[in-house]
């Protein structure tokens, strides 16, 4: 990543090194990693010790719940304490509640409770990540986007959100190989907390930031009463988090089912699947990692293509997925819908940061975080769903991405996504002006 420069309403310049774009990136890095990884080999620990599939995506949802709400919290104190605190705040939450976790799986694969104590302390240590790790992207986005070009913003959030996608790559990849003889299936959470602990080092030593910007007064929560509200209730950006949270959903579905489907559909036990499915994981990131860092740069895509291209091609992929569920249609069809999601993440965040001026990016970041969490809470649905019926969870996915590819079309915000007001009047006044020249 190039260094790029910003002015600020205040006058102020800044810029973005790559040494410091290097540790943004490290810390989303880490967090996609130990995520992703832990998702891969979740159903293997459910089924090892126990826990019901559902209550296996269940884990996820009380962290989903404080994610939401913590990610609007954390960006409002990011605003008044700076970006770096927050993601070292974000950083030690997913360290302590990953070594919870560990604590946690180590007992249940020894069998020293009963697998619904297990579950509940799973959740509660899943909590801890919820509310404190949801500081840390708000205050990167944020980090990001006030020292980045308008016309570069696109570009350095698909940078920063292939983040995500190379953790994805990696997390399943290296997750089996911390299976060791001592701690057993708890071997991963505890070495990614040690990676985040690792990176938390990197941010405190090494990521420069000046706080207050220079020329910037002290901002107070109880200041700008009006600006302090909560951002889903701004018409600047509700139309990316409603549609941002549908997509997510979705993404999250596959994600949830995956493991226990390709479980199913080979026949073998939880263990002999797990190498099938980290390939398939794997396969999914390598396609999004490839529209986030290849087509969306090479062919300069701004939101308005990518909100659009998104939602059709996960489309397809999840019809695939519920006609032709053999494994390497399976494989085959997510890889073809993380290439739809790797469009449409980077998508709907820049479309709202670039619905607002610089002094609410952090709250927008906070609300794409929210959003981006939240859609968790639905994942015991799609996985109870599937265990009725297998293509259950596909098919309420194409009704869903399908409303999601008309809502583009009709929506004028996300018809017109990337032209950036500042207030709700040029929000009007951009979109009547731009419908009235386009055709479309």
């Amino acid at each position: 990543m190039a260094r790029e420069a910003t002015e600020h309403s205040d006058g102020t310049v800044e810029s973005l090194a790559r040494g410091a774009f290097a540790i943004v990136f490290s810390v989303s890095f880490v967090t996609a990693v130990g995520n992703t990884g832990l998702q891969s080999v979740l159903p293997a620990i459910g089924r090892e010790i126990g826990v019901r599939d559902w209550m296996v995506a269940a884990i996820y949802s009380l962290s989903a719940l404080l994610w939401a709400a913590g990610a609007p919290h954390w960006a409002v104190r990011a605003d008044i304490k700076g970006r770096k605190p927050l993601m070292v705040l974000g950083l030690i939450g997913f360290a302590v509640s990953m070594l919870l976790c560990t604590a946690v799986i180590f007992v249940g694969a020894k069998h020293l409770f009963p697998p619904i104590l297990i579950f509940v302390l799973f959740l509660l240590a899943r909590a801890l990540f919820g509310w404190l790790g949801s500081a840390s992207p708000a205050a990167s986005q944020a980090y990001l986007t006030e020292r980045t070009h308008r016309e570069k913003r696109t570009d350095a959030i698909a940078g920063l959100a292939g983040a995500f996608g190379l953790g994805t790559i990696i997390g399943p990849a290296i997750a089996p190989l911390f299976i060791l003889p001592i701690l057993g299936l708890a071997g991963p959470t505890f070495a990614f907390a040690l990676m985040a602990l690792g990176v938390m080092a990197w941010v405190i030593f090494k990521l420069p930031e000046t706080w207050p910007r220079p020329g910037a007064g002290p901002v107070h929560a109880a200041q700008h009463k009006d600006e302090r509200s909560p951002m889903w209730k701004d018409p600047r950006v509700r139309p990316f988090l409603i549609y941002g949270f549908l997509v997510s959903t979705c993404q999250t579905a596959q994600y949830q089912t995956l493991g226990f489907l390709i479980i199913d559909k080979l026949g073998v036990s939880p263990m002999a699947a797990q190498p099938f499915t980290a390939v398939a994981m794997m396969g999914g990131a390598v396609a999004g990692l490839f529209a986030q860092w290849g087509l969306i740069r090479v062919f300069k895509l701004g939101p308005r293509l990518l909100l659009r291209w998104g939602v059709i091609l996960a489309c397809v992929a999840n019809i695939m997925t519920a006609l032709m569920p053999s494994y390497w249609i399976v494989v085959v069809a997510f890889g073809l819908s993380s290439l739809g999601y790797g469009f449409a993440r980077p998508g709907f965040t820049a479309g709202a940061s670039l619905a607002v001026p610089e002094k609410d990016q952090a709250r927008a970041a906070g609300a794409v975080a929210a959003v981006n969490g939240l859609n968790v809470i639905a994942a015991p649905l799609f996985v109870f769903v599937y265990q009725h019926f297998h293509p259950g969870p596909y098919v309420m996915n194409v009704v869903i991405l399908g409303a999601m590819a008309v809502y583009v079309l009709k929506e004028p915000l996300l018809r017109h996504a990337g032209v950036a007001p500042t207030t709700e009047r040029q929000t009007a006044k951009s979109v009547e002006r731009n419908d009235a020249s386009s055709g479309f």
